[in-house]
């Protein structure tokens, strides 16, 4: 008799329910579908339970359900020996072993497209938060500083800047079309250049600091990324630059961001990711020219609708072909 039962039996259970494993927790319309529909498995929460449950079931499980925040990790995926397809709800997919899903021809499906607007959006907010410090002043006026200090100090204009942007894939064009709308330059660094766009690349994340005045980073996740912003990208930033990040917070070295803001070697920074979410260290809270968010990027009612259709949408037609509809 086994300790961990799996979600309540659906219609198509009887041909789909453990071969399939959520991992982590899913967002809720995924969550009920695998539960009603698939009658799928969950991986227990606690870890000390996770050997059983593996003994148990790991043979048969097939395909794996995640988000980008809890993937399917090296150590999982080798517990998996008949594992074919990661479906993940988000776009980044960096939590899971990319390299022993090629190594063993594991499928893998992210949602792109469909979050790429409020993601954009988020960091033109993050941008001009940080900027204009709207966030700061909202605080200002709050903390009744307005009537008793008189008016808030001035800020730094959005428009006309030098941006460079990180990584120029969809949701880095999706920024860029926005600042141009701002009458902003636009620079931009990727492993290689981009055809067609109208902007200056340059050959290392270092140049592009140097060359910007804002610095947006919009680069996947992944080892291949950690670190790329380094304390030298932030002090070719300089004391006046600002930097914004709707990527992974793996992306940058978060210590050296620290130091950067404490010490005044960087005018100020946008977050929505950090390195040990949702950990945030503690002297970023006390900066007043550092906005916050806990990683709502693509975070719409909308948004996450469609990134649970598409969700579904990878699993059905895996089942139904064998072939994801967005593979990575």
């Amino acid at each position: 008799m086994s300790n961990y039962a799996p979600a309540p039996v659906g219609p198509t259970a009887a041909t789909t329910g453990h071969s399939i494993l959520q991992v982590g927790p899913v967002n809720p319309d995924v969550q009920a579908a695998l539960a009603t529909e698939f009658g799928a498995l969950r991986l227990p929460e606690a870890p000390e339970q996770h050997e059983a449950f593996l003994d148990e079931y790991a043979a048969g499980i097939r395909v794996a359900v995640c988000s980008g925040r809890f993937g399917v990790g090296t150590e999982l995926m080798g517990r998996l020996p008949e594992l074919r397809a990661v479906v993940n709800f988000g776009v980044g997919y960096d939590t899971t072993d990319m390299a022993q899903a090629r190594e063993r021809g594991i499928q893998v499906s992210n949602t792109p497209d469909v979050l790429t607007d409020c993601v954009a959006d988020t960091a033109l907010a993050l941008y001009l938060d940080v900027l204009r410090r709207i966030s700061a002043a909202d605080r200002y006026v709050r903390r009744g500083d307005w009537t008793a200090k008189g008016n808030y100090p001035l800020a730094v204009r959005a428009s006309g800047k030098r941006v460079g942007i990180l990584g120029l894939g969809r949701i880095g064009r999706a920024i860029a079309h926005r600042l141009e709308a701002f009458g902003c330059e636009i620079h931009y660094h990727n492993r290689r250049p981009v055809d067609g766009v109208p902007y200056g690349y340059r050959s290392s994340a270092g140049e592009l600091a140097a060359a910007v005045d804002v610095l947006i980073v919009a680069a996947a996740g992944g080892p291949g990324s950690a670190g790329l912003v380094d304390a030298r990208v932030l002090e070719n930033l300089g004391p006046e630059g600002y930097l914004v990040n709707i990527a992974r917070g793996t992306v940058i070295d978060e210590d050296a961001l620290v130091a950067a803001l404490a010490q005044g070697r960087l005018g100020g920074a946008g977050l929505d990711v950090f390195a040990h979410e949702p950990q945030v260290p503690a002297a970023l809270l006390e900066l007043e020219n550092v906005v916050l968010l806990p990683h709502l990027g693509s975070g719409t009612v909308e948004t996450r609708q469609d990134m649970a259709r598409l969700t579904l949408e990878n699993l059905r037609s895996f089942l139904r072909d064998g072939a994801l509809a967005t593979p990575v």
